[in-house]
């Protein structure tokens, strides 16, 4: 049976169908943007492929935990995705809880700012506004630095996923902002 392209309608009703947890669907849809942001300003031109990838990139996460990035497999495969988009979500927990190293742009960008993004949400919460459409980098590096902060946050997982995209770290947490601004309200930080 050929392999069929996912629509970003059918990766977020299978988003949905596997996580209940709000915090989940919002980091998802956080993914997704800053997947979509990235694939623009790099000049991609399968910008869906990106979105779709960042949404589904957790979808094993909430109901098989201790198989994330394993499971996902089976589930993608019994929906009938196609390769390129089962490896690119396996690849986000190289070295965490997968084996599958990063090689595309796609999966570089992935794995370095999946928890990026976490850490950018934490330290929106803990300003007066509570917003992401008036924070700037220099914020999040200030909370880089305190440990204690956000410290599920896997630092060397987003500057070695940095360091693979042969970008700056400022330069990849602006842009990381950037493409969450345009969910700021779906992820609660309006």
């Amino acid at each position: 049976m050929e392999k069929s392209i996912p629509t970003r309608q059918e990766a977020y009703e299978l988003l949905k169908k596997y996580n209940k947890n709000e915090s989940l669907i919002r980091h998802a849809l956080a993914v997704e943007s800053v997947m979509l942001h990235f694939a623009e300003k790099l000049g991609e031109k399968d910008r869906e492929k990106w979105g779709v990838i960042g949404l589904v990139h957790d979808l094993d996460y909430e109901m098989y935990p201790d198989q994330h990035c394993k499971k996902v497999r089976e589930i993608m495969e019994e929906e009938n995705w196609p390769e390129d988009y089962i490896r690119a979500v396996e690849s986000h927990g190289w070295k965490l809880c997968s084996d599958v190293e990063p090689v595309e742009r796609m999966e570089k960008v992935l794995y370095a700012i999946d928890e990026l993004t976490g850490l950018i949400n934490a330290t929106a919460l803990m300003r007066p506004s509570k917003s992401i459409l008036d924070m700037e980098a220099k914020s999040v590096k200030k909370k880089w630095k305190q440990r204690g902060f956000a410290a599920g946050v896997n630092r060397e997982v987003i500057e070695e996923g940095v360091e693979m995209l042969g970008m700056d770290l400022e330069k990849v947490i602006e842009e990381t902002i950037e493409g969450m601004k345009k969910v700021a309200e779906e992820i609660g930080l309006k």
